[in-house]
C-alpha cells in the first residue's frame, strides 16, 4: 500500500470504516475530497455532524426524526389502525416506495438474535404494546427482514401480539417480480409456495 500523508491516510481509514468502503473506494472518496474546494469539504463535514446534532428518535415509533415526533407519525392521513413494524428505519422507504401503505411504522432497531446477545429486551417492543393498549390499533404488518433472526423476531411478536386480539400479519415472501424461476434458492422457492394465492 503506498504511504500518503498523514491526514490523508486518516482520512482513508475513516472512510474505510463505513460499510461497503474498501481500500480502493475510500481512497476515490478521499482523493475526491482533497480535490473539492474547502466550502465543499465544510458542507459535507457540517452535513455529517447535522446528522448527529440534529436527528434523534421519533418518541411514537423509533423512527429517525428531527423533532420528538416524526413525520409519519404527524401525519394526519396516515391510519392509525395499522402499524407496519420493520427492523431498521432504513426498511420504511422500500415500504413507502410501493406507495400501497398508508398506516404507521414501529421500528426495533433490531432483530432477535441469541447469537450476537440480543433478546427481546434489547429491541424497541415495549412502546409498541403502549401504542396498541390506546385502542386504535387493528392490525400489526411485520415487515422484518427474510433471514433467520428477521424470522426469530416475527414469530416472537406473533406471539406476543396475537393473544391481544389483533390481526397480525406477516409480508408475503418469494420470486421477486421479473426474475427467472432456475435463479431462485429452495428457501425462496418454498416460500413463493407457500404464499402462493388464488387467481
Amino acid at each position: 500500500m503506498p504511504d500518503f500523508a498523514e491526514p490523508l491516510a486518516r482520512l482513508i481509514q475513516e472512510f474505510k470504516r463505513l460499510p461497503g468502503i474498501g481500500q480502493k473506494s475510500a481512497q476515490r472518496v478521499a482523493f475526491h475530497v482533497l480535490r473539492a474546494s474547502r466550502e465543499d469539504a465544510e458542507r459535507l463535514a457540517q452535513a455529517v455532524l447535522d446528522v448527529k446534532d440534529k436527528l434523534g428518535i421519533c418518541e411514537q415509533c423509533n423512527n429517525i426524526s428531527d423533532g420528538d415526533i416524526c413525520s409519519f407519525c404527524r401525519d394526519t392521513t396516515r391510519d392509525p389502525s395499522q402499524i407496519c413494524v420493520v427492523e431498521e428505519p432504513h426498511n420504511i422507504l422500500p415500504v413507502e416506495t410501493t406507495r400501497t401503505f398508508s398506516g404507521r411504522y414501529h421500528v426495533l432497531h433490531g432483530a432477535i438474535s441469541p447469537l450476537r446477545g440480543i433478546g427481546p429486551e434489547q429491541l424497541r417492543i415495549r412502546n409498541l404494546l403502549e401504542r396498541i393498549e390506546g385502542g386504535e390499533v387493528k392490525e400489526i404488518i411485520l415487515a422484518t427482514n427474510p433471514t433467520v433472526e428477521g424470522e426469530a423476531t416475527a414469530v416472537y411478536l406473533s406471539r406476543l401480539l396475537k393473544p391481544l386480539g389483533l390481526r397480525v400479519t406477516r409480508i408475503a415472501m418469494g420470486i421477486p417480480v421479473g426474475s427467472d424461476l432456475e435463479f431462485a434458492d429452495e428457501v425462496t422457492m418454498s416460500k413463493s409456495l407457500e404464499n402462493r394465492r388464488e387467481l
